[in-house]
């Protein structure tokens, strides 16, 4: 019985059962598994880390690079820069110590202008994605910087009435606006730049010239000052067909003497307008021999100013330039309003605020023998000395503070609307005048506060606005 259990054809059977078994259960396992493909996981989370940290690099590398070059062009294109521009983008990468960074630099430059551009081209070595086969990253920026003085038309308003005789003012202002004036003409800036000088103090004397080649009732020749109705301030344009009345010549501000130096209207020709000019000796004459004297009124000097940006005066400025009195380079200005080559600009300053002016009547003031009679007389001092009836009979105010301030905030917003960009400068002034000088600005970045020797840092730092260095690229 027990030989048959265990008989010889028996065993191989059971010999396969168990090997077979075997076999099954090792291709069922599953220990390890995880482990291999954790590995895997964790290659690709470092390889992918690697190709993040060559990126940032590379990123990294390339802003400086592209910052060094912005910094070299801007330094290089500047005109007031007298080194070799490609040597100035040089030195500035090799500071930066990338001295084969810049391998192409352009310069371009005229009279008016310099362009510098550099392009920076080079490589930046991996670390991790040679794996991929990738043993270098490119690192490609340019920069471009230009500083170009187009067509400028500048209008300077200053304001040389009395209170500019205190404390050094006048003197201040005759060196800051004699810088600006050396700033902004130049050689590279030769015609195309213009400046017009408008001195104001109550009134602004036109001048002669002004005078003949504009419509006005002229019925004096004492000075040359212009009559405006509130309507004139809603626009920058002074009309060369419509009939203007010539401002009265009398003096006021003294009951007790008859002292004829203090007039309405400015007499003097080192007092009148400077139109179209860029003549630095004439100009800085100009400023050098301006006196103070009289009332503010802020309003006219910006009319005035205005007025020779608008392209409605551009018969005037021929006419006087045919007879030699603005510089003939400029005959075809005041230029259009939309001429896109041409920055309009006005420089308005001022060391007060608008205050009071006065009129004679009409009928006082209405024929040959009234205008040579106001032109020997104090007009104070004839009311308090010789005259029998009110003061208000012999005179009348025609202007006044708050009324001065609106009108200068409508001829300040006509020339905004023509696109003239105005810088304003409130000089040792009170609150109210810096709050009505703030508001004719463009905006509140164009205006300047400042006090004693200030004003020639303001006039510098208008100077440099317009010498404008802009970054192209």
């Amino acid at each position: 019985m027990m030989s048959k259990l265990f008989s010889t054809t028996a065993v191989p059977a059971i010999a396969g059962r168990i090997k077979n078994s075997g076999l099954r259960r090792y291709a069922q396992e599953e220990d390890g598994s995880v482990t291999i493909f954790a590995g895997a996981v964790i290659m690709m989370i470092l390889l992918v880390a690697g190709i993040a940290y060559d990126l940032q690099r590379h990123e990294m590398e390339r802003v400086r690079i592209q910052s060094t070059a912005d910094m070299a062009v801007l330094a290089a294109a500047d005109l007031d820069q007298t080194l070799d521009p490609q040597a100035v983008v040089q030195d500035y990468f090799d500071k930066a110590g990338i001295p084969s960074g810049a391998n192409a630099i352009t310069v371009d430059e005229g009279l008016n202008f310099r362009t510098v551009s550099v392009n920076a081209d080079g490589t930046i070595p991996t670390n991790f994605m040679t794996m991929l086969g990738i043993d270098t990253l490119p690192l490609r920026s340019k920069a471009t910087a230009e500083e170009r003085i187009n067509n400028v038309e500048i209008s300077m308003v200053l304001d040389i009435s009395g209170s500019m005789g205190w404390n050094d003012k006048m003197e201040n202002l005759r060196d800051a606006a004699s810088v600006f004036v050396d700033t902004v003409l130049n050689p590279s800036t030769e015609d195309l730049v213009s400046i017009s000088v408008v001195p104001y103090s109550e009134h602004v004397s036109a001048g002669p010239e002004i005078m003949d080649a504009l419509n006005v009732n002229r019925v004096h020749d004492y000075s040359n000052c212009i009559e405006f109705a509130e309507s004139d301030f809603d626009t920058t344009a002074i009309s060369t067909t419509r009939q203007y009345e010539q401002m009265q010549h009398f003096y006021w501000g003294n009951s007790y003497s008859n002292r004829l130096t203090n007039p309405v209207c400015l007499f003097g020709r080192d007092e009148s307008i400077v139109a179209f000019s860029q003549d630095a000796t004439k100009l800085k004459r100009k400023i050098e021999n301006l006196q103070p004297r009289g009332n503010t009124s802020i309003f006219l000097g910006m009319k005035w100013a205005a007025a020779l940006l608008d392209p409605a005066f551009r018969s005037v400025n021929q006419e006087l330039a045919n007879d030699g009195d603005t510089d003939p380079e400029f005959v075809a200005r005041p230029v259009a309003f939309d001429d896109r080559e041409t920055l309009k600009t006005v420089i308005l300053m001022t060391d007060g605020e608008n205050t009071s002016s006065y009129r004679i009547p009409s009928k006082y003031y209405a024929n040959y023998s009234h205008r040579v009679h106001w032109s020997r007389y104090n007009l104070d001092f004839y009311i308090n000395r010789y005259w029998s009836g009110r003061s208000s009979d012999l005179k009348y105010t025609k202007y006044w503070g708050s009324y001065g301030d609106s009108l200068l905030s409508s001829v300040c917003n006509a020339a905004k609307e023509n696109n003239i960009v105005i810088w304003s400068i409130g000089f040792e002034v009170s609150n109210h005048g810096a709050n009505v000088m703030r508001d004719c600005a463009s905006s509140p970045s164009h205006f300047f506060r400042v006090e004693g020797v200030e004003i020639k840092e303001a006039f510098e730092a208008i100077a440099r606005q317009i010498n404008q260095l802009r970054l192209t690229q």
